[in-house]
Formats: structure tokens, sequence, C-alpha cells
């Protein structure tokens, strides 16, 4: 069964499976509907929650290591599926960046305002002409740590304020990147780093975009780790397999298959 997805953004996909399991809920157990959305509350945020900015987050030594992992990687390393939407290459969960992202628990914790533990992480490595189109990010990078490494020259990120996860009427028809930025119920604001600064940002709840690194620039690139962090216990919940046996409604396991 294909379960439509009618959010056009990039990593959307878990949005898509948790509306699609909260209609049915609705549809056909509407008394369990309540339980269902409270179970999902700890992964939405706080509406006052604002971005946090770090000027350092490693020392030298640590930031050395990491330009090391991204000058030794090899080309079977590097993962290729989005060099044509966003011209980057991405790492995921090396294991030298995986032991520092156990390092920065405690520091998130208190930025976000939540106890919190690792879920993933990944190099960000863009070229010319990288972009990085709005979007919110799947609830399994509720925070997210982006740490500069090196950069050809600063190049802004920009966050909205906290929104509500968009369940309907966000996102549709022609034109829906430009409607977001564009909206007035979107206050979006520009950040800047410089290597070794990092800014603390709840990615599933602040749309965010970077507008596109200047092609023109031959040796125009950004290098970037996203260490990403979900509430303590919620890794069980987050993953859509699991609903059917956790809410003990067969008609879930459909999404078990995606």
């Amino acid at each position: 069964m294909q379960i439509h997805n009618p959010y056009p953004w990039y990593d959307s996909n878990w949005l898509a499976k948790y509306t699609y399991a909260r209609q049915l809920i609705e549809r056909e157990y509407p008394d369990v509907l309540s339980g269902f959305i409270d179970a999902f509350e700890p992964l939405r945020t706080r509406p006052d929650f604002e971005v946090v900015q770090f000027e350092r987050v490693f020392d030298d030594r640590a930031m050395r290591g990491i330009e090391m992992v991204i000058d030794n990687l090899r080309a079977a390393e590097l993962e290729t599926h989005e060099t044509l939407d966003f011209r980057r290459f991405i790492v995921h969960d090396h294991p030298e960046i995986t032991e520092l992202q156990a390092t920065l628990v405690d520091l998130v914790s208190e930025g976000a305002g939540e106890p919190v533990e690792p879920a993933y992480n990944f190099l960000s490595l863009y070229s010319p002409g990288g972009v990085c189109e709005v979007h919110l990010d799947t609830p399994r990078a509720k925070w997210t740590l982006d740490l500069c490494v090196r950069q050809s020259q600063p190049w802004p990120i920009y966050f909205s304020q906290v929104v509500p996860w968009p369940e309907s009427g966000e996102g549709e028809g022609e034109g829906w990147q430009h409607a977001i930025r564009s909206s007035p119920r979107h206050q979006f604001r520009a950040f800047s780093m410089e290597p070794a600064n990092a800014i603390l940002f709840s990615g599933s709840s602040q749309w965010h975009y970077r507008d596109r690194l200047p092609a023109n620039l031959g040796h125009s690139f950004c290098e970037l780790v996203f260490f990403h962090f979900i509430p303590v216990g919620m890794d069980e919940l987050l993953r859509p397999r699991n609903w059917a046996r956790l809410f003990g409604i067969a008609e879930l396991d459909v999404l078990a298959e995606r």
C-alpha cells in the first residue's frame, strides 16, 4: 500500500506517516486518538524556544580531529544521493563524530531545556552552488546542533520561530516554498557562523533554509556537522514500524513496510 505524502519538502516522510496514522485512528478508533496525540507531545517543541548560539563547543584539538576526518574520507564513504538537489556529499554516523556527539549531551540538554540523547549525526559537505531549501526535519532531529567546520565565506541559515507541526494546509500548491518564506506568520531570522561556532535549533518545529552558495566563486564551499538529538526515552516511539504494536492497531502495520 502506498502512503500518500501531502508534504512536498525534504525530510517529510515521517510527518506523512504520522498524519496517516492520526487520520486512520480518528476515523476508525476515535477512543484512542487523544492517547495517540498525547504520546507524541514530548516531540513537539515549546513555543518560547529560541535559537542558541555557541562561540565554541569543541577545543582546537577536537576541531582539528574533525578536519582530519573530512580530509581522510574515502570516495566510497561519501553518500551521493543529495549531490543533485543540495550540491553536497554527506556521511552519516562516522565513528569519530559519534564519539564527539556523546560529549555534547549535557550542553544540548541545557540549551534545549530538557534531557536529550543522541539520535544520529552527519557530515554535510557543500560545494559551489550548494543550497538547503526551506523545510522541516523529522522529529528524529528535534534538536540539532549545527557545527561549522570550515567554509569559504559565511553562509547564513534562516530560522522561523517555533511553529506547530503543519498537519494540514501548509506547503500545498505551486510556489509553496516562496509562500512559506514570505509568510508574515513566519518570523525568519538569519544566523551566520565562523569555523568552530555552533547553533542549536529545533529543526522539526522551525522552518529553516540556506540560500544558494555562490557558484561563481570557484572554490566556494561549506563543511558542517549536524548533531541530532531527541528527548530521552523517545527512540521507540519515533519509529513508525512500532506504532501498530504500541497502540494495538493492526492497520498501522502498513507503516512497517515503508
